[in-house]
């Protein structure tokens, strides 16, 4: 759903379904670590996809560390749900995202020594580099959002750059939530959902992603704006105790709980009571 028609469902009193991705790129952790095939990425987006994931994402790190270039291109054959493939701003990944072609990219910082993704990618330092390296995913007809903090100065910009989505990066609400911090997990979750009104009013679908778990997500979810969640590492984790289709239907509930009493307070907003 575009920005406009989620604005325009908003008039209407009517709340916009939330999509959940799944990361699977810790299970290709894990195969890594014996240097063979199993556990298999594939099949691990089989199962997120019958535990009620909407779509599957993958980071196609430069380094290579977890999934690979033959993971991404048996996910696409596969053809299981919708593929985001996370990359970082460089030649090497837009010819191949161009080359494959998923259905959608995230743009995201990378950094060699850093054990995952640490904060949002700098769009209003780099304009006139992303602004024709989008434009190239856009004309192949690949979707193209960009993981950012929620600062208005990176969400203005990023609607200069002509992106499709952005995606929030929730890590410091999520690490002010789990160590308690109540004052700061409010004062996060403010910002979060500041930039997303901020980023729907000038046009572009919201995302949010990074760090979220069963007790974090429910805020995040009933931000209106925002209309999709990618999680990995606590989904694949929580998987090795209950099963990854029953970790992701879990998470799936909360969502879309969270939704419904969103769209059970709007309409009694909307009525009066």
């Amino acid at each position: 759903m575009t920005a406009r028609l989620q604005a325009k469902e908003r008039r209407l009193g009517r709340v916009a379904p939330i999509r959940l991705g799944i990361n699977v790129d810790h299970v290709a952790t894990l195969r890594n670590a014996r240097g063979e095939w199993h556990p298999d990425p594939v099949r691990a987006a089989k199962l997120a996809v019958e535990g009620g994931a909407d779509n599957i994402t993958a980071h196609l790190r430069e380094d290579r560390r977890h999934i690979r270039d033959d993971d991404i291109a048996r996910l696409m054959a596969a053809n299981l749900a919708p593929l985001n493939m996370e990359m970082a701003v460089t030649a090497e990944m837009l010819a191949i995202a161009l080359r494959v072609k998923p259905h959608a990219t995230c743009l995201v910082p990378e950094r060699r020594r850093e054990i995952t993704t640490e904060g949002g990618l700098d769009v209003a330092g780099q304009v006139e580099t992303l602004t024709p390296f989008i434009a190239k995913l856009r004309e192949a007809s690949i979707q193209v959002s960009l993981f950012i903090d929620p600062e208005p100065e990176q969400i203005e910009a990023s609607a200069r750059v002509g992106t499709d989505a952005i995606e929030l990066h929730t890590g410091t609400y999520c690490r002010a939530a789990t160590a308690g911090d109540r004052r700061g997990a409010e004062r996060e979750l403010a910002r979060l959902a500041d930039g997303a009104r901020q980023a729907a009013s000038l046009g572009l679908e919201v995302h949010a992603g990074h760090g979220l778990d069963y007790d974090n997500v429910v805020p995040v979810a009933s931000i209106p704006e925002i209309v999709e969640l990618n999680i990995g590492h606590y989904l694949v984790g929580e998987a090795t105790f209950v099963g990854l289709a029953a970790s992701v239907a879990h998470m799936r509930g909360l969502m879309d709980g969270a939704r419904a009493s969103l769209r059970h307070s709007d309409t009694e907003a909307s009525l009066g009571t």
